[in-house]
């Protein structure tokens, strides 16, 4: 991989967003880091990534406000240049869990903005810009990574939306891996399933006694960012050339059907 390839990972202040971000800089990547709120642990995030290697800067929008669109895009174009890689990672859990009969429209709507409207309009515009620096030959195989969740397929009828949001996720990875595969631009899904993060805080118990003494997944552990960041580190450097529209578990073998 020729050095100083750009990323964009949406969502990067932390969690699976900085997992990414540090597997990527190790291997010397630039890499906007963008955040929604929590400047400090963008700036944490930057500060990891230079350590291991890499360049980073942070960039604030809210992803699924598709007004901040043009100017994340711009801004890393004006930062770093053309953008060999996007991740969409940034995404949210509905703000209370409730049973699906109780789910608001609020709720929903928020949850679909963030996790499938966003991403997908951010696509859109990244992809028109990498098919224009691929037929100005400026770049080279670009790719576009989308982080979706167990969830896309295995119902949790508390997290309806979610739920939801993640099985469009994965439709919208086929949908563009479909329209732009005459570019050359791989499209990936990297569907994770129980990581260690911020967002598992709530039910850490739960899923201690699941995984480590219940068998939920073939390896007893939790995930952790930096595996997801493996396997998006792998996309990225080309590891997976003759694949697209692929679904990528990473989540201990949690799908695996068994008796």
């Amino acid at each position: 991989m020729p050095p100083g390839k750009v990323a964009l990972v949406t969502g990067a202040s932390r969690g699976i967003g900085r997992g990414i971000a540090e597997a990527l800089a190790r291997r010397g990547w630039r890499i906007a880091i963008n955040y929604h709120v929590n400047r400090q642990a963008a700036e944490e995030t930057q500060a990891l990534v230079e350590a291991q290697g890499g360049a980073g800067f942070c960039v604030q929008a809210d992803v699924g406000r598709l007004e901040d669109h043009a100017e994340l895009v711009r801004a890393v174009l004006a930062h770093y240049g053309p953008v060999d890689l996007l991740v969409n990672n940034a995404g949210m859990a509905p703000r209370q869990r409730v049973d699906m009969l109780e789910v608001s429209p609020d709720s929903y709507d928020e949850v679909m903005q963030t996790n499938l409207k966003g991403p997908f309009f951010l696509t859109q515009r990244v992809a028109q810009h990498m098919i224009t620096l691929l037929q100005a030959k400026k770049i080279e195989a670009p790719r576009i990574v989308n982080i979706t969740s167990i969830s896309a397929a295995a119902s949790s009828t508390h997290r309806a939306e979610y739920c939801l949001s993640k099985a469009g996720q994965s439709m919208m990875t086929t949908l563009w891996a479909h329209r732009l595969a005459e570019y050359g631009i791989g499209v990936y899904e990297v569907r994770p399933g129980v990581i260690e993060t911020d967002m598992t805080t709530g039910v850490k118990e739960k899923y201690d006694r699941l995984i480590l003494h219940e068998g939920l997944t073939l390896l007893r552990r939790w995930g952790r960012p930096d595996d997801v960041g493996k396997a998006v580190l792998a996309i990225a450097e080309g590891l997976l050339p003759y694949s697209t529209g692929e679904v990528i578990y990473v989540d201990g073998g949690l799908h695996v059907s068994r008796l």
